[in-house]
């Protein structure tokens, strides 16, 4: 593929579609620009990237734009716009930022998909090939856009890269050498219309590998087991509940691994962290490792050594106590759902935020068992009020302070506040991150304030 003299369209300006930019320039591309985004929103980016672009619209997405063009680049997150099919049926290619990476990188792609439990299993895997002494870089959603690789790649690096539906929707050739399918349940659907099409973009990453492929399927999830038969890669399986060869599963209180014979990893007991959903993670990791060729004595090492990451299930601290944690990011109703279902204690239940689509209801009967009380914050709140009607007290915040705040005087020793909202942060904040943040603040805003009651 030559870039050198052609004229490129990058649609959307974040991290991602800043990185393509560079890359363009560099291979000689001439580069124009669409940006939802007004000039003032984009501002000191606009200015800088004015300067270098021959063509730069902001303020939306127009057809005279997305016709001039050789080729158009879509970064992540970039709904699928129907100017796309405009541009298309003009015979202009529109692919995403890594399959523009795919075609020029050097070295091996480790993909990981999956509604819930990308990130941590992304860093978990690059953590054990790390210090199994392995040339891996952390790249994709979580990481480095892959792009930003390509100018220094050696054949042997290998990218483990966290892959969104949104990337995954719009490739072509981009393969994956081990694909990692960690679980399916209806998530972004205010972006693909329907779950149809989010499966569909998920199973993009497998159905794109060869026979000299492998893909990494979760056993004990339908919807990931069924799309094993539409890829030509040799398949291995992990799974909670059920033996599996080859692969790895759970057996007489051992994490074993199948492929030639049956080896102990470790005990479940020893996973450092919480939620049966955390086991899936590990598994999946753990096989990723062994595959690579490293001992599974180094693969435990680093499993045991690994603290998870921030906004997942993080526990923030203790106050009368009162054990405060933060999943921020289950931005979904099962990834919530998963949260819940890791204490045993008493749960004061933090919820809502900007909907996807989810169906709470799923969430009544773990609520009903473990949840105590519930205080509802931002747009979705009557929604989830609604759909969980009859189960427990429900009560209404409008702010994050005043959610912990209502919180702490609901719950009682022994018991948790769990931030886990079910939903995006787009309504109140600019990202999970940013929510949670502001909820480990607040928590420790009110910790300093029940100190000074004390004093």
């Amino acid at each position: 593929m030559k870039l050198k003299g052609k004229k490129a369209l990058v649609v959307g300006l974040g991290k991602t579609g800043e990185a393509v930019c560079d890359f363009l320039l560099d291979a000689g591309a001439s580069l124009m620009i669409s940006e939802k985004r007004g000039i003032e929103e984009l501002s000191p980016v606009f200015e800088k990237w004015n300067k270098k672009v021959d063509h730069l619209e902001t303020g939306g997405h127009t057809e005279g734009f997305f016709l001039q063009p050789d080729l158009i680049i879509s970064s992540p997150g970039i709904p699928p716009l129907s100017l796309f099919q405009t541009a298309r049926k003009h015979g202009i290619p529109v692919m995403s930022e890594i399959e523009l990476a795919f075609r020029f990188l050097k070295g091996k792609i480790i993909g990981i998909t999956g509604s819930n439990g990308k990130s941590t299993t992304t860093s978990l895997i690059h953590k054990i090939l790390k210090e199994g002494g392995l040339q891996a870089h952390l790249a994709g959603n979580i990481g480095t856009p892959l792009i930003q690789f390509v100018a220094d790649s050696q054949d042997k690096d290998i990218y483990v890269t966290e892959l969104s539906s949104f990337q995954l929707d719009n490739i072509q050739y981009f393969q994956a050498f081990i694909s990692v399918f960690l679980n399916m349940t209806p998530d972004h659907i205010d972006w693909h219309i329907n779950f149809k099409n989010y499966y569909n973009a998920k199973k993009n990453l497998i159905s794109n590998q060869k026979e000299s492929d492998l893909a990494i399927l979760n056993r004990d999830d339908p919807y990931v087991w069924a799309s094993g038969k539409e890829t030509k890669a040799t398949v291995y399986a992990f799974s909670r509940k059920q033996e599996v060869f080859p692969g790895i599963y759970l057996k007489d209180g051992w994490i074993t691994l199948s492929n030639g014979g049956e080896e102990h990893l470790m005990r479940p007991s020893e996973i450092p962290l919480l939620g049966e959903h955390n086991t899936d993670n590990i598994l999946a990791s753990a096989l990723v490792g062994s595959l690579l060729g490293l001992p599974l004595s180094q693969v435990k090492e680093s499993i045991l050594s690994f603290q998870g990451l921030e906004h997942r299930l993080e526990r923030v601290l203790s106050l009368n106590g009162i054990e405060f944690y933060n999943d921020s990011k289950a931005t979904n109703v099962d990834a919530s759902l998963n949260a819940i279902q890791s204490f045993n204690n008493k749960i004061v239940l933090i919820l809502g935020g900007k909907d996807k689509e989810g169906n709470f209801t799923k969430l009544k009967e773990s609520i009903q068992k473990r949840v105590k009380s519930i205080v509802l914050l931002g747009e979705a709140k009557d929604k989830i009020r609604k759909a969980l009607n009859g189960t427990v007290p429900m009560t209404e915040a409008a702010s994050m302070a005043e959610a912990v705040d209502l919180a702490f005087s609901l719950a009682e020793k022994g018991e948790i506040i769990l931030l886990a909202p079910a939903c995006t942060s787009w309504d109140m904040y600019d990202n999970f991150e940013q929510r949670g943040k502001d909820f480990k603040v607040c928590t420790l805003a009110l910790q300093k304030k029940n100190k000074a009651k004390h004093v």
